[in-house]
């Protein structure tokens, strides 16, 4: 059974509290990647190749006791679904009062280290039926990378960047992103190797803060590679 104390982390790393120079207040909920958990939350992992390069394991995700928590929310999500959407809307409702307090937006991004579809998770909140947490809070501004293309009929308060991969098997879906102009964050191997442009796209820095939203679609959106990422040879990392 998982102990609750908080599914989501409010700004927990160094990106996220850049955001608050800019007037945003970012929580994060961070799960085990890929299957590390024995269920699959990053369908498009081993073809992108980026689940050996994952961010899970950068900053406090080194640590085994991360892991642990990660692993464990993971399986509440999935063996106790309702429950667990419950807990997210009880962190959410806390970090709009600190929000509001710092006079500050908040931002929710639930796929920190995970790409499940949140517009189609549905579940139940103090006797309502929700299709998904975006209509459950819709004056709240939802983010997240993917690397699912066919995620279409988005609700207006959920706002995605496509992440690239630079692994053989992905290119096909790297060009559906570009076709359809999306916002396309790309991790390059160090900070020296971001060109000024890539793929024939401007090219813009990510690390700054991880306030997406706010940043122009058919724009590369640079990275570096961070954590085990910084030694990977899968092919997802560009450099």
């Amino acid at each position: 059974m998982f102990k609750r104390k908080s599914l989501i982390g409010f700004n927990t790393n160094a990106k996220t509290i850049k955001g608050e120079k800019i007037g945003f207040y970012t929580g994060i909920l961070y799960l085990a990647p890929s299957d590390l958990s024995g269920y699959q939350v990053c369908p498009m992992a081993k073809l992108a190749k980026c689940d050996i390069a994952c961010l899970n394991t950068s900053g406090r995700g080194a640590f085994n006791s991360i892991q642990l928590s990660r692993i464990n929310k993971t399986k509440y999500f999935f063996e106790n679904r309702n429950d667990f959407m419950i807990n997210i809307c009880k962190d959410i409702e806390k970090g709009i009062k600190k929000a509001k307090l710092l006079n500050q937006e908040l931002l929710i991004r639930l796929n920190g280290t995970s790409d499940i579809k949140w517009e189609n998770v549905a579940f139940i909140y103090n006797g309502n039926h929700y299709n998904n947490i975006m209509e459950c809070f819709p004056n709240v501004q939802f983010y997240d990378y993917t690397k699912i293309n066919n995620r279409n009929n988005l609700p207006n308060n959920y706002d995605l960047t496509f992440s690239y991969s630079n692994a053989i098997t992905f290119h096909k879906y790297n060009g559906i992103a570009f076709k359809n102009k999306q916002r396309v964050a790309v991790v390059f191997r160090n900070e020296r190797d971001i060109p000024l442009t890539f793929k024939g796209l401007n090219v813009i820095g990510g690390d700054n803060s991880d306030v997406r939203h706010i940043e122009p679609k058919n724009t590369i959106v640079a990275l570096y590679a961070k954590g085990k990422g910084k030694k990977d040879n899968s092919g997802f990392i560009v450099g």
